[in-house]
This record gives C-alpha cells, sequence and structure tokens, in this order.
C-alpha cells in the first residue's frame, strides 16, 4: 500500500523505487554543485540530512549507505 513515499507492509516500509531514483539524482547533482563551487557545504548538508530524515522511517539502513556511498568525498 503506498503512502507518502513509501510502500507499507504488515511488517516493514519500504521507500518508493523512483523517489530512491530521483534522490539519487537530487543529491548527486547537489554535490556535483558542492564540488563546483556552486552552492555551500551547508547547503548539501541540509540536502542529505533532510533525505535522510526522510527515509529513516522505513528499513532502510542498507539503501543510506548505498545511495551516500556513491558520494566520492
Amino acid at each position: 500500500m503506498p503512502w507518502l513515499g513509501f510502500v507499507l507492509y504488515p511488517t516493514h516500509r519500504l521507500v518508493k523505487a523512483r523517489k530512491v531514483v530521483a534522490a539519487t539524482r537530487r543529491l548527486g547533482a547537489a554535490f556535483a554543485a558542492w564540488r563546483a563551487g556552486g552552492i555551500s557545504f551547508a547547503k548539501l548538508d541540509a540536502a542529505v540530512q533532510g533525505w535522510i530524515n526522510h527515509v529513516r522511517y522505513a528499513d532502510s539502513w542498507g539503501l543510506r549507505e548505498r545511495v551516500l556511498g556513491r558520494l566520492v568525498w
């Protein structure tokens, strides 16, 4: 049952796949803008923390590692 970007099951919640794709693209663009000097680190950090706070309501530890691990710090 879809609800606010999540798929709800009786035993757990998952983030919708299209929301993961969109977040990966958005965070990747923000990271590239930061590396190019287009945005401050505070704006990049706010974007990452906002996404983490959203997906923490799902079973998403591995997802967070995978999405944020692609950003080469």
